[in-house]
């Protein structure tokens, strides 16, 4: 039930990786609860700060900083909009770097789902409407369980 540490993670497994670490460089990032909420309302098809604000159960001024680190980290763009008659607004959107977030936050809901009480999302294939899940493979596309891997 461990992560195997091979070459010089290993000899050095109880020093702290601190910015060494991409967990930790990421997590610094985007870890906070807000800004995760913010980016599973975004993967939900939510793109207009109010329907944001609302759905994630923020303040406006918590939702405008974290969307704002959102932006200025390349996770989230944002595209005018204009409906008549009224001044031009922005819509939050996926760049190429936040797509990439997906498996992390339904990762997060599958953990959720299986591991704390109340109501889940079902999560399905478009195509298939099969149950789709978060899983590890190797670039060979076998099955990895966690005693397979190693660090290093």
């Amino acid at each position: 039930m461990s992560v195997q540490l091979a070459g010089r993670l290993a000899a050095r497994a109880d020093e702290p990786l601190g910015d060494r670490c991409p967990m930790d460089r990421a997590l610094q990032l985007v870890g906070n609860r807000t800004s995760l909420l913010l980016l599973r309302e975004v993967f939900y098809g939510v793109s207009r700060f109010d329907a944001l604000v609302k759905r994630v159960g923020v303040t406006e001024a918590s939702a405008a900083q974290r969307l704002r680190e959102l932006v200025e980290i390349g996770v989230l763009a944002k595209e005018p909009y204009k409906e008549p008659g009224q001044r031009t607004r922005y819509a939050y959107v996926l760049t190429e770097a936040g797509h990439d977030l997906l498996p992390v936050v339904l990762a997060l809901v599958q953990w959720g789902a299986r591991h704390t009480d109340g109501p889940a999302p079902r999560m399905r294939h478009a195509d298939c409407g099969k149950p789709i899940s978060v899983a590890l493979h190797c670039a060979a596309d076998h099955d990895v369980v966690e005693d397979d891997v190693i660090v290093g």
